[in-house]
């Protein structure tokens, strides 16, 4: 084990520069090599333990010493500053109450309740490719994006909560700019306007009950008392940012992660039956989700040989893990018959998403319907010309133009 001295920590690294953000894959492959377990600062100067081997990585998920909870923080990066009402979410507690709330929640993505999904994911599908095909043939090209990724799970996750399909769109930029603001006071902005639709949003279905899963969490709060307001509102918030913001950006991804390796594309054209892999494999290559939530050790632990301060903030590096040549033969292969489909984009242990079976489901339609109804779908534009949005956080598409 190796402890770190006051030397260090006065002196640490700042790897996320703008090289790394644009390409972050070099630098977890150095780490991993190098410095599996390193206490480096965040843009913002915050102090923090990276972990990129799969291995460490994947018993911290599910190490219960690594706590979720804020007030386990010592005095480094706490992530968000969100009011009680959207923080009394799943990413945020630990097992006792995370669980009680997992089970309330968790007949809503039963595979039996998502399958029951599958015929309206697919017609939004459709609907969004109509959409998709009329631009292309107005303008000459269309934005994956704007026009069918981001609109495509925020349907299906907007009908599941009963969100009014006017609001929808707004919820999704204001998302957006919590994660990449243009400037600081966006943050603040986009938490107090998601926080007090939210809160209106709950008392519309209560008022106004339309069958639909917030619905069904209120029935619960008002009947049994089992959840709290905060509890309700932060669930509401959850299921609306987990099931919107990774879905779109994994479809958008996924599709360029298929124009960029052609003979993969080739061979999911010619046998639909690989798709299920190909969903695995993009969650693996392209996941724009690069950290798991912050967690802070109970007590002084080992973590790959680096003993870790109790309160001390660690990162999990996902997108590092997942490229990991320990586990994975030829990381940086994309290969949609890859035989080892265990990644960790979806997390692991008690904190494995929640949505899972339903963000399978809508990247595997998503892609077949685009396949199926745009035989030479190809990209409109050079590849390294696609602007991203990038963070230590998340690195993901914010454009991605189309031509058939």
């Amino acid at each position: 084990m190796t402890t770190e001295t006051s030397a260090e920590r006065e002196a640490l690294p700042q790897p996320f520069d703008t090289a790394c953000l644009k390409d972050p894959y070099p630098l977890y492959a150095r780490l991993r090599a190098e410095h599996p377990v390193h206490r480096i600062a965040l843009p913002d100067g915050s102090p923090v333990w990276l972990v990129t081997r799969e291995a460490d990585v994947r018993a911290g998920l599910a190490d219960p010493r690594l706590s979720v909870n804020k007030d386990d923080s010592g005095e480094g990066y706490k992530g968000f500053s969100l009011p009680p009402a959207l923080d009394a979410n799943l990413l945020n507690i630990d097992p006792d109450h995370h669980l009680r709330l997992r089970r309330l929640i968790s007949k809503g993505f039963t595979p039996r309740s998502v399958e029951a999904l599958r015929e309206r994911v697919r017609a939004t599908a459709d609907r969004l490719a109509d959409g998709l095909a009329q631009r292309i043939e107005k303008d000459g090209s269309a934005d994956i994006v704007a026009d069918y990724s981001l609109p495509l799970p925020l349907a299906v996750i907007g009908d599941l909560l009963g969100v009014p399909e006017a609001d929808r769109r707004p919820f999704a930029d204001r998302t957006a700019e919590m994660f990449t603001p243009e400037h600081p006071r966006q943050i603040p902005e986009a938490v107090d306007f998601l926080h007090r639709y939210l809160i209106d949003l709950v008392a519309l279905r209560r008022a106004e009950p339309d069958g639909n899963l917030l619905s069904e969490l209120i029935a619960v709060r008002d009947d049994g008392d089992r959840l709290s307001e905060d509890e309700l509102v932060s669930l509401a918030f959850l299921i609306l940012l987990g099931g919107s913001e990774n879905a779109q950006h994994l479809i958008s991804a996924g599709l360029l992660t298929l124009f960029e390796h052609p003979e993969q594309l080739e061979a999911l054209r010619a046998d639909p039956g690989l798709l299920p892999g190909a969903v695995e494999e993009i969650h693996r290559f392209a996941m724009p989700q690069q950290m798991a939530i912050r967690r802070f050790p109970l007590e002084t632990m080992d973590v790959g040989g680096v003993d870790i301060p109790s309160g001390d903030t660690v990162l999990l590096c996902l997108a590092s893990a997942n490229r990991d040549p320990d586990r994975y033969p030829d990381p940086d292969r994309f290969d949609i018959r890859r035989e080892d489909t265990g990644h960790l984009s979806l997390g692991h242990g008690i904190h494995y998403c929640l949505g899972a079976p339903l963000a399978r489901m809508e990247i595997g339609i998503a892609l077949d319907t685009l396949l199926r109804r745009f035989p030479d779908l190809a990209l409109a534009g050079p590849a390294d010309e696609l602007p991203w949005r990038t963070s230590f956080r998340s690195r993901a598409l914010v454009s991605l133009p189309v031509k058939a």
